[in-house]
């Protein structure tokens, strides 16, 4: 896609992903004199090769205080800022880029205190919802577009918006090869070739989409007691489970949560529920099997929701539900109970495994259900093994993320103006081959699954449950 990049990249964060993802920048986009590596921590022993080729590492902290000058060290106009890190401002940093004529890559809408506030603070302000409407109000006083901006685009959110858009491509063209009457197939068609994702998921009776995703990778070193055990960021996933959990709400949603919470600004294509997303499950399915999933808040679910929403005029028409259903190894769900039961006092001794992973794989994909053939998922079976074989040192779950960073990187580069953008604004057709290479095995079919069909309540008609036999997509069918 993009000729080498000349300029200079600095990597903000010394974390699983940039381990891995540095050395994959290095062989496809830039050489290591070009790239900074820039933590408050001395990790230098995870970057031993790409230093010894002749990359930096320097061990130095950003703060609200010295943003500025901290920044203009390592950068000048044209250059990469890659922001790996956690608890830095998005509106901030990315001003910052649009300022000073950086390009800008993150995977995380973040803030500077994302805690403050506890339990007063209001759940609607909690939201990524929420800080997607202080990006967009920061967008709208920009008088040019500027350098690339890209937000959220690692595995989920970022190349899942892409496997959506697979997904619906290749439902859509199933459904008119096997003349399926249930649906418009005109309208499929017209769709299909104008590129018109909304109008295509529409056509096609899309309810729900979820990004499903089950991580069965086990290690030889159990979790010990006070001890939080996950295969990517802690501290991340601590922040995603404790905030509200959030979903795009569709159209066809007939009845709100008890504790759902709306949006008066924007295009109120979400909701929140004022509990947290660790502990708000429901049932999914991934290759090939039944599970249940967190509703862990992501990107994903305003930028997928939003951007499939049908309009006529102010009215949206058509809009699918959108959220994570979320699965991580047993290690980390022992280690959110535990979380839980200290009253969310996160563990001060944690691991991320890496090295001591035996055995197991990530799956990750995303469900599209409601069309005419019930479920379909498309997505990446990558095992520890491949992963290994792939990227030396490194976990499936961290290589899925690796490798869409290094993807929309690329297309940032050979695309250096297109100013602020999320994963949907990219062409899914130039930034998903980029990533194929890494994913293992990729899986996309139909599957005839729903919620209701399997489920088994061992006390249907004395708890007081209600679902909706009329119609197995509604969101309440899924809690589990």
């Amino acid at each position: 896609m993009a000729a080498k990049f000349h300029n200079r990249v600095l990597v903000l964060g010394a974390g699983s992903v940039s381990q891995c993802v540095v050395p994959i920048l290095l062989d496809k986009l830039v050489e290591p004199h070009q790239v900074t590596i820039v933590d408050f921590k001395d990790n230098r022993d995870r970057f031993t090769s790409s230093i010894n080729a002749g990359a930096t590492y320097i061990i130095d902290r950003l703060t609200k205080e010295n943003m500025d000058e901290f920044l203009k060290k390592y950068l000048a106009p044209g250059d990469f800022l890659l922001d790996l890190a956690w608890n830095i401002d998005a509106n901030a940093i990315i001003g910052w880029a649009h300022d000073n004529g950086v390009l800008y890559l993150n995977t995380s809408i973040e803030e500077w205190e994302p805690y403050a506030g506890g339990s007063s603070r209001d759940p609607i302000e909690r939201t990524l919802y929420y800080r997607h409407m202080r990006l967009r109000e920061m967008k709208a006083g920009w008088n040019k577009k500027g350098a690339t901006a890209i937000v959220e685009h690692g595995a989920n959110p970022g190349m899942v918006s892409h496997l959506v858009k697979r997904a619906l491509i290749e439902i859509g063209t199933r459904a008119v090869k096997e003349r399926k009457s249930s649906i418009a197939l005109d309208s499929v068609e017209r769709a299909i070739g104008e590129d018109n994702y909304p109008a295509l998921a529409h056509a096609l009776d899309v309810r729900v989409i979820h990004i499903a995703e089950r991580d069965t990778q086990i290690s030889d070193k159990p979790k010990r007691v006070d001890e939080f055990v996950n295969t990517w960021s802690v501290e991340g996933f601590y922040e995603e489970g404790i905030a509200p959990a959030e979903l795009g709400w569709g159209t066809h949603e007939k009845k709100l949560p008890p504790t759902a919470y709306t949006h008066k600004v924007g295009p109120q294509n979400q909701i929140a529920l004022a509990q947290p997303g660790a502990t708000t499950w429901v049932r999914s399915w991934v290759p090939s099997c039944e599970t249940t999933g967190m509703v862990i808040r992501h990107g994903e679910a305003f930028t997928l929701s939003d951007h499939l929403t049908v309009w006529d005029g102010s009215k949206a028409i058509y809009r699918p539900t959108v959220h994570y259903a979320y699965c991580p190894t047993d290690a980390a769900i022992a280690s959110m109970r535990e979380t839980e039961m200290r009253q969310w006092n996160l563990q001060s001794d944690q691991r991320i495994m890496n090295e001591e992973i035996i055995s197991g794989e990530d799956r990750l994909g995303v469900l599209l259900m409601g069309h005419p053939y019930t479920s379909w998922w498309c997505g990446s079976l990558l095992s520890i093994e491949q992963a290994r074989t792939l990227a030396p040192g490194q976990s499936a779950t961290t290589l899925q993320v690796a490798a869409s960073v290094y993807a929309a990187v690329a297309w940032a580069m050979a695309n250096p103006e297109a100013g602020l953008t999320v994963p949907d604004d990219l062409p899914w057709r130039e930034v998903l081959p980029l990533i194929e290479p890494y994913l293992g095995t990729i899986w996309s079919d139909a599957v005839d699954w729903d919620p209701l069909a399997t489920r088994f309540d061992p006390f249907k008609g004395w708890n007081h449950r209600e679902y909706d036999e009329s119609d197995p997509w509604q969101f309440t069918n899924f809690l589990a």
